[in-house]
C-alpha cells in the first residue's frame, strides 16, 4: 500500500466513524464537519456521496491509475536495453545527447536520469552540498591566521604531518615544519613561531580537532566553556579561537595544502631528503622563501595589525598547566612522578594548599604556587634542576651558644 492510499483508507475510516455519530443524533452537522476538518457544505456533499455509492462514492480515483502521459513498461525497457547494449559505461548526459539525437527520443532529461536510476544502471551522483560564497581577504596582515595540519607521503615510504600557520590577508606561510602526528605541542609551537617572528594577531582560524576545541559529542557544536589547554593558551595571550565547521569553509588552508602536496614531494625528491630534521631545515631555508615569493599576494591595506610581544613569558603561556593538591609530604603527583617541592624563604609549607605544574615541550615542569610564583623547576624526571629560592645560600656557620665562660663563673664549674 502507497502513502496515498494508506492516508485514504484513514480518512475513509474516519468519515464513518463521525458519519455514525451524527446518524445517531450525538452530535450536529458543525461539529461533525469540524471532527472532519472540513467545512459544512463538503460534509454534506460527502454525506450525500456516502448514502448514494458507499465507501466507494468518497474514494479519489485518481488514486492507482496511470496518467495519460506515463510511459508504457515497453518504453521503460526498450530505454534500459539501448543504454545495456550500445552506450553501458556513458554517463547520463552523454546518453542522453545519443538518445535525443539519433534514436529520436522525446522524453526529459530528468525522466531518462530517474530510469537509469531505478534500473541500477547508473550510479547516482554525490548530494550537492549548500550554496556557499566566497569570502574575500581581510584587509591586513595580523587579523586573521589559519592553522591546520596535512597528514601525507610527503617523501616515499613516510607519512608525516605539516603543520602550516599563515595569513589569510596574503596567503603568506609564518610558520611550516614536519612532525610524526599534529597535537597541541606542535599547535603551539606553530603559533611561537609566528610570536617571535611577526607578533601577537587577533584570530586564528581552525578545524574543530580535539586539541584545538572540546566538543561535547562527535560532529557536534564546540564547547567555548571547557577549552583545551591550546585554547587557554590562546585566550591569555588575547587570540580569539574560531572553529571552521567544515572542510570548505577553510578553502584557503585546503587549497594551499593541494599546492604543497604537488611541489613540495617532488622538491625533497629532488634534494635526495628523506629525513625529518633535514625536511624541515630545507622548509626553512629554501622552500618557504621561495613559495611566499610566488604565492603570496599583496594584502588590500596598508600596514598590519600584529603587536609587539614585549615581556609576555611565552613560556608559561604556551605550556600545559595542571592544578594539583600539595599533599602533606610538600610533594605535587603529576604524571605518575613525586614533585618534591623545596624551602622556601617566604613561607613554612605547602601543605594542603594548591599549586599548578607547567609542563614544557622538552618534558621539564615547574610547580607555581597560587600566586603565580616559581616554587621549583623539575626535569622530565621530576628531579629538582636550576637556580631558584629553593637553593638557598647558606647563611654560614652556626654560632655556638656560648663562646667563652660568663662574666663571674669559671670554666669548669
Amino acid at each position: 500500500m502507497t502513502r496515498r492510499e494508506y492516508i485514504q483508507e484513514n480518512r475513509m475510516e474516519k468519515f464513518e466513524e463521525v458519519y455514525g455519530r451524527w446518524k445517531a443524533g450525538e452530535i450536529g452537522q458543525r461539529d461533525a464537519a469540524f471532527a472532519l476538518r472540513m467545512s459544512e457544505r463538503t460534509f454534506r456533499r460527502y454525506r450525500r456521496r456516502w448514502e448514494r455509492e458507499g465507501a466507494e462514492g468518497l474514494r479519489d480515483r485518481r488514486i492507482g491509475g496511470r496518467g495519460p502521459r506515463r510511459a508504457s513498461e515497453e518504453e521503460v525497457g526498450a530505454l534500459e536495453e539501448l543504454y545495456r547494449d550500445l552506450y553501458e559505461g556513458r554517463n547520463v548526459r552523454h546518453f542522453y545527447e545519443v538518445y535525443t539525437e539519433l534514436h529520436g527520443g522525446v522524453r526529459s532529461y530528468s525522466w531518462v536520469k530517474n530510469c537509469l536510476h531505478a534500473a541500477s544502471l547508473v550510479k547516482r551522483g554525490r548530494r550537492r552540498g549548500p550554496y556557499r560564497q566566497r569570502r574575500e581577504r581581510k584587509g591586513k596582515p595580523g587579523i586573521l591566521l589559519h592553522q591546520d595540519a596535512s597528514w601525507h607521503f610527503w617523501v616515499p615510504g613516510q607519512r608525516w604531518d605539516l603543520v602550516v600557520t599563515m595569513d589569510d590577508a596574503t596567503g603568506e606561510i609564518y610558520s611550516a615544519f614536519f612532525v610524526k602526528q599534529e597535537g597541541m605541542w606542535s599547535s603551539m609551537r606553530g603559533v611561537r613561531e609566528v610570536l617571535e617572528r611577526r607578533g601577537i594577531f587577533h584570530s586564528l582560524y581552525t578545524d574543530r580537532g580535539s586539541h584545538y576545541w572540546t566538543t561535547r559529542e562527535a560532529g557536534g557544536d564546540v564547547d567555548r566553556d571547557k577549552p583545551t589547554q591550546f585554547g587557554r593558551a590562546m585566550a591569555e595571550l588575547g587570540i580569539e579561537m574560531i572553529a571552521a565547521k567544515s572542510p570548505q569553509a577553510r578553502g584557503r588552508s585546503e587549497r594551499m595544502f593541494g599546492t604543497l602536496q604537488k611541489r613540495l614531494p617532488q622538491e625533497l625528491k629532488e634534494a635526495g631528503i628523506t629525513d625529518m630534521e633535514e625536511a624541515n631545515e630545507f622548509l626553512v631555508r629554501k622552500f618557504l622563501p621561495d613559495l611566499n615569493r610566488r604565492l603570496s599576494v599583496p594584502a588590500r591595506e596598508a600596514g598590519d595589525e600584529f603587536v609587539p610581544v614585549m615581556d609576555a613569558d611565552l613560556d608559561n603561556i604556551l605550556c600545559r598547566k595542571e592544578s594539583r593538591k600539595v599533599g602533606n609530604d610538600n610533594c605535587v603527583r603529576y604524571k605518575g612522578r613525586r614533585l618534591q617541592l623545596p624551602r622556601v624563604t617566604y613561607r613554612n609549607h605547602f601543605v594542603r594548599h594548591s599549586a599548578v605544574v607547567h609542563e614544557y615541550p622538552d618534558g621539564s615542569m615547574g610547580v607555581h604556587d597560587s600566586e603565580g610564583r616559581l616554587v621549583g623547576k623539575y626535569d622530565s624526571e621530576g628531579r629538582l634542576v636550576g637556580e631558584g629560592p629553593w637553593k638557598r645560600k647558606p647563611s654560614g656557620s652556626r654560632r655556638r651558644r656560648f663562646t667563652s665562660a660568663p662574666s663571674g663563673y669559671a670554666l669548669g664549674c
